[in-house]
């Protein structure tokens, strides 16, 4: 048992840990034009993004396993200098490529401390205790994406970008000092066997799943083979991937888990829940700048679904890493879905709006608007959102002749607002399928007391220590 002292130090250095890793993703938003101002690279700009969330997807269920099998202070650790010297290298990155790289090798380290701090509140405390510092962690979260813009605006505008890769150096060690000290870490006996195959199989399924669905619809259609292959080459890694876990001896995934009600229950609704809620988010701030008028930090919201404290009650302790990152997985993957389908909703209303309704007043427009009209069809027909990012850039309407922006603005909104209305209901009806599922769980019995270990046969962990 970890003294009072032991466990203040742990949770002062997983919010530290929580908060500067959250804060990476709002904070690198704000720098963006500032990089391309700098290292160009503006075609693969939108890879900053997709590297450090295909990475950090993929790592996610790797790191609760691992956490598992040899202690959650030598991972959640690991993670932590993965993830400071993934910022130490994008801070020197000379070129969009190079960046680009480092992001992944960040999002390593992002996609392992993720679940950790969920996984260590199920160790340390007991059911009725978790949902209160669950909620705390889930504020901390929601903390960064408000003071996130603010804070990338001050470190480009008195400094320079790099900083906001640099800042979460001495944050980093910060956390990662106090939870060396005081984290406990299980000492192993006998040999860990790793499932290197089923690692193998699940990144190729992941990241093949994960790139059909971003590039599908944008950079290629649905149904060119470039995406057809993406899908095909998941479903092969895939199966591959079931079969290896049903058979080896300490699996990545056991399928075994779902055979257990509440997890299958509660990563379905996890992942349904996903996508509506996060798939629809994602237009929220989207919305409260362009139409609202308000500014970024005020429309930074975030929801973090608590579903992971009735999974950590229905197993025991040696399989809370597996048990909490699978969930998270299961999330993560649903947020990406989420984000495809109503993306594609979106683009798809936007488009037919835009057409009936923007497009008669260009072609009315004077031949010396020709380019700019020429412009303006090319993206309802490509990419109609690149229409509503107007809203948000004073330079970019300072392009447009006040006369036109008095008749354009309007059909901006009008439409944006109209396929909001779309992608809501479409949204609604996944989170109605996973509301509907939560009818299935039965009651849940939160403990009073901390988890023991369960002794298996062929692996006895002795008592954890202080190291």
């Amino acid at each position: 048992m970890e003294t009072q002292k032991n466990r203040g130090l742990l949770i002062t250095g997983l919010l530290v840990a929580m908060l500067f890793a959250s804060l990476d993703n709002t904070i690198v938003g704000t720098a963006m034009p500032r990089i391309v101002g700098e290292l160009g690279g503006l075609g693969i700009m939108t890879w900053l993004t997709t590297a450090y969330m295909l990475s950090s997807t993929t790592v996610v269920p790797i790191a609760g396993k691992m956490a598992d099998l040899i202690g959650r202070k030598t991972v959640y650790v690991t993670g932590l200098i993965i993830f400071m010297l993934g910022s130490a290298l994008c801070g020197m990155a000379q070129s969009m490529t190079q960046l680009i790289f480092f992001r992944a090798v960040q999002g390593i380290g992002g996609g392992v401390m993720m679940p950790m701090a969920m996984i260590i509140i199920g160790d340390i405390f007991t059911g009725e205790q978790r949902a209160k510092w669950q909620g705390v962690f889930g504020a901390v979260f929601g903390l960064s994406s408000i003071i996130g813009p603010q804070v990338g605006g001050w470190i480009v505008d008195a400094s320079n970008w790099r900083w906001v890769f640099y800042i979460n150096m001495p944050v980093g060690v910060l956390a990662t000092i106090l939870i060396a000290i005081a984290l406990k870490n299980r000492q192993q006996t006998g040999p860990v066997t790793f499932d290197i195959w089923g690692m193998f199989t699940m990144v190729g399924g992941v990241v093949s799943l994960l790139l059909a669905l971003t590039f599908g619809g944008k950079n290629y259609p649905w149904l060119s083979w470039q995406i057809l292959s993406l899908f095909a080459l998941s479903a092969a890694f895939i199966t591959g991937f079931i079969w290896i876990e049903g058979r080896t001896k300490e699996p990545i995934l056991p399928l075994r888990l779902f055979q257990n009600r509440t997890f299958s229950l509660l990563s379905g609704i996890g992942f349904l829940m996903s996508v509506g809620m996060f798939g629809a988010i994602m237009f929220v701030p989207l919305f409260m700048q362009g139409v609202v008028g308000i500014s970024p930090s005020e429309s930074g919201t975030v929801m973090v679904p608590m579903i992971t404290i009735a999974l950590q009650e229905s197993f025991p302790k040696s399989q809370l890493g597996v048990v909490t990152s699978s969930s998270q997985f299961f999330r993560q993957i649903g947020g990406t879905f989420g984000m495809t389908i109503l993306g594609a909703v979106m683009n798809y209303h936007s488009t037919n709006l835009l057409t009936a309704s923007l497009v008669p007043y260009l072609e009315q427009l004077p031949p010396q608007a020709h380019d700019m009209v020429v412009h303006f069809e090319s993206m309802i027909r490509t990419n109609p959102q690149g229409m509503y990012s107007m809203l948000l850039s004073p330079e970019a309407l300072s392009q447009i002749p006040a006369a036109i922006q008095q008749t354009l603005l309007p059909i901006l909104k009008v439409s944006m607002v109209e396929s909001l209305h779309h992608v809501y209901r479409y949204g609604l009806l996944f989170v109605l399928l996973g509301a509907i599922c939560t009818l299935f769980l039965g009651n849940i019995k939160l403990s009073t007391t901390q988890k023991s270990e369960e002794k298996k046969p062929n692996r006895r962990p002795e008592p954890e220590t202080q190291q």
